[in-house]
Parts: C-alpha cells; sequence; structure tokens
C-alpha cells in the first residue's frame, strides 16, 4: 500500500471526508484531492498534520509505504533528512537572536536543540558547531569591546584625548559578522547530505 492509499484508508477509518481532514491539517481540499490521487508528493510536515488529524504517526505512515513500494530506508532518509535540514535551519535563524540579546543569546539554539528529539549524530554535531560558534563570537566580541576600552583608556591617559576609537566600530563589525555567519551556514545546511544514519 502506497502512502498516499494509507492515507484514503486512515481518512475513511476514521469517517472524515477530505474536506473536514483539510480543516483539520490546515491545508487546501485541492492538496489532499492531489494527495490522495498520487498526483503530488507530500512534504514531511504535511504528512506531520494528516498523520496527527488521522491519529497515527508519521513514521507509521512513511515507513509502510516505503516498505511496500520496496524502498524502506531511502523514502524514510528522504523525509528524515527534510526534517533534519528544516531543524538545522531553524536553530540557525533562532541565531539572529543576537541583535536584541548580543550576550545571551546562544541560550536560545543551545534550548532548541536540548528539546528537540533529534537522534542523528551528524545533525547534533552540526547543531553545535553552530552553537560554539556563536560563543566564539560572543567571546570575541566581549575581548574586542574590552581592547577598544583599554585603548582609548590608555590613549586618553596618556595624550590627554578623550578616546580614539569610536565602540560602535567594533561593536556593528561584529553584528555584521555574525549574520555573514549565519548565512553561511544556512548555505551549507542545504548541501548537507545525512545518508542513511537519520533513521535511525
Amino acid at each position: 500500500m502506497e502512502l498516499y492509499q494509507k492515507i484514503i484508508t486512515a481518512r475513511k477509518k476514521k469517517g472524515l471526508t477530505q474536506e473536514q481532514l483539510a480543516d483539520l491539517t490546515n491545508v487546501t481540499v485541492r492538496t489532499i484531492q492531489r494527495i490522495e490521487s498520487g498526483e503530488s508528493a507530500p512534504r514531511p510536515f504535511t504528512i506531520k498534520a494528516i498523520a496527527a488529524a488521522l491519529e497515527s504517526s508519521f513514521e507509521e505512515l512513511t515507513m509502510q509505504a516505503a516498505e511496500n513500494i520496496g524502498l524502506p530506508e531511502k523514502q524514510s532518509t528522504i523525509y528524515k533528512e527534510e526534517d533534519s535540514k528544516h531543524f538545522l535551519k531553524m536553530l540557525c535563524l533562532s541565531c539572529f537572536s543576537y541583535i536584541v540579546l548580543p550576550f545571551v543569546h546562544f541560550l536560545i539554539p543551545r534550548h532548541i536543540l536540548k528539546r528537540s528529539n533529534e537522534q542523528n549524530p551528524l545533525v547534533i554535531a552540526f547543531a553545535r558547531k553552530v552553537i560554539r560558534g556563536q560563543l566564539y563570537w560572543k567571546f570575541t566580541l566581549w575581548f574586542l569591546m574590552l581592547l577598544t576600552l583599554a585603548y582609548n583608556l590608555s590613549m586618553a591617559s596618556w595624550s590627554g584625548k578623550v578616546y580614539l576609537i569610536n565602540y560602535l566600530v567594533p561593536f556593528f563589525t561584529m553584528y555584521l559578522l555574525n549574520a555573514i555567519i549565519i548565512a553561511v551556514n544556512l548555505r551549507r545546511i542545504d548541501k548537507l547530505h545525512f545518508g542513511v544514519n537519520t533513521t535511525a
């Protein structure tokens, strides 16, 4: 039984119409019709919404569908790889909280990783690398600000000038640098391949 057939069977077993299933999953009726006709393959988040509405599970729908077409590992890997990439992108985007919380923002992606059910060691390693990068950025920002302060104080005591370097220069330079770092990480995620380990 293929995925769309499994969805039809589960929907009818629950006594739901396509319209009711569409309402429960917040998608259009046309989307449900296309999925059930086998015309289009639903995305992982759509399958999760359908599974929840049908009181089933993502794994039950995808694994059974995959096994019946003879591609259990490949099919589940595709879905889980997309989920892993989505998780990593959300974690990276959460790093932009440095704009308003520059010294404690790393706690947000750390919390997201801690609360996630991610089990793929490659995904976890990448997420930890992103968080470490944010910690390094924070310490570098602190160091540059202190270095600027020390330089300005020393120059003021020796030459009588109030300051020589505006504190906004290192501050906004580091802000721009971190935006570039996060953007690079987001681009890298699209190129990642996690292989069959994502089925673990």
